[in-house]
């Protein structure tokens, strides 16, 4: 990979067992797609696997960014979502790359949001037992999270994610301008993991969000560009320290999952939005971790309000607290049946505890429950 340090839109770059990458965040840079994919090496084709839903316009701009860079190009594109990143989709993806006659050589493109990532992402794990991915993330969720990190994986009809692996992009390329065709809930959504990075890890990244929210709701300037960056290095870090998940730095990445799957889960994978269902669990998780002491009243009502200020639901509704706690009892993260719930200590500060009550965990979620 050729020095990267001199290019103003590099956010990080991102140290793993299978080698290093970078993740580029900026506004048009889709048009450096080619330069930047010859900067890492890539030769061989490559094949863009786009989420349909995508307007032609950047799919074309991806096509000739690629083609300029040299790269004999191929693109598929899909309805690729939630209720249908499962094997039927995998094989179709599959058939296209058998038909063209990818080789070890290529490099497949993902394109579209973080379903798109983790399904395109599966394929290039185990085309021909792993060829190179690129991830072109399109929405603010999985820019600021799921691109970065190299999760994969396809759903089950037993669950979500049980087929997947751990396959490293060769680059992650950010255009901030395509957020700007998102519907207002999908970016509310995005900004929800972007303001959970301030929450755990960076009390500065937290008082931008609170400071500058409306700037960033309407992507206005330079600051949400800088906020989308500060958020990709803070992923990009904890990945370099923890890629497999083994130890205690990526776990804090799942501040408000635990509850926020659940959620997702027991309203049936359709009326929260990834996002939404995450803030949710966030206000749980500060509900406990206030009923245990560790932080005060007025960091759990900072956290709402700021929240609040992005338009996240900070309550669920017409969900049963027993069917969310039992659902948190099959979350992958938990081992012996024990849960690791990733609690705030302090503004930016976050840790884990395995010894949380069952009574503090049910008066936590019911309160999140209209």
């Amino acid at each position: 990979m050729t020095d990267q340090t001199q290019n103003p839109n590099l956010a990080t770059i991102v140290h793993t067992s299978q080698g290093s990458y970078p993740v580029i965040v900026g506004r048009d840079v889709i048009d450096e797609l080619g330069l930047e994919l010859q900067k890492t090496g890539q030769q061989g084709r490559a094949f863009i696997v786009a989420d349909e839903v995508l307007f032609s316009g950047p799919i074309r701009r991806a096509q000739e960014a690629l083609e300029r860079g040299g790269y004999e190009t191929h693109v598929l594109a899909l309805e690729i979502g939630e209720s249908n990143k499962n094997l039927a989709t995998l094989e179709i993806v599959f058939s296209w790359l058998a038909d063209r006659r990818a080789e070890r050589g290529d490099v497949v493109v993902a394109m579209g949001g973080g379903v798109t990532g983790d399904l395109v992402g599966f394929v290039a794990a185990t085309w021909l037992r792993g060829v190179s991915v690129v991830q072109v993330p399109t929405s603010l969720t999985a820019m600021v999270d799921s691109s970065i990190g190299g999760k994969t994986g396809v759903n089950l009809p037993q669950g979500k994610n049980l087929l997947g692996a751990f396959h490293q992009p060769k680059l992650v390329l950010q255009d901030v301008t395509h957020l700007e065709t998102l519907p207002p809930r999908e970016m509310a959504a995005g900004w929800a993991e972007a303001v959970k990075h301030g929450l755990i890890l960076d009390e500065n990244l937290l008082e931008t969000f609170e400071r500058l929210a409306p700037q960033m709701v309407a992507l206005e300037g330079d600051a949400p560009v800088e906020a989308i960056r500060r958020s990709v290095a803070i992923k990009g870090d904890i990945v370099s320290a923890d890629e497999f998940e083994t130890g205690d730095r990526r776990i804090l990445l799942n501040y408000g999952h635990t509850i926020g799957h659940a959620i997702e889960a027991v309203s049936g994978y359709g009326q929260y939005l990834h996002g939404e269902a995450v803030a949710i669990g966030m206000m749980a998780a500060a509900g406990i971790a206030s009923r245990l002491g560790m932080i005060d009243s007025e960091l759990v009502a900072r956290q709402r309000r700021v929240l609040e200020s992005y338009s996240l639901p900070i309550q669920a509704e017409n969900l049963d607290a027993e069917a969310i706690i039992n659902a948190t009892k099959s979350d992958k993260k938990s081992r012996g049946g024990t849960i690791r719930w990733v609690l705030l200590e302090g503004p930016g500060q976050a840790t884990t505890r395995r010894d949380v009550p069952d009574d503090v965990v049910l008066e936590a979620v019911q309160a999140v429950l209209a």
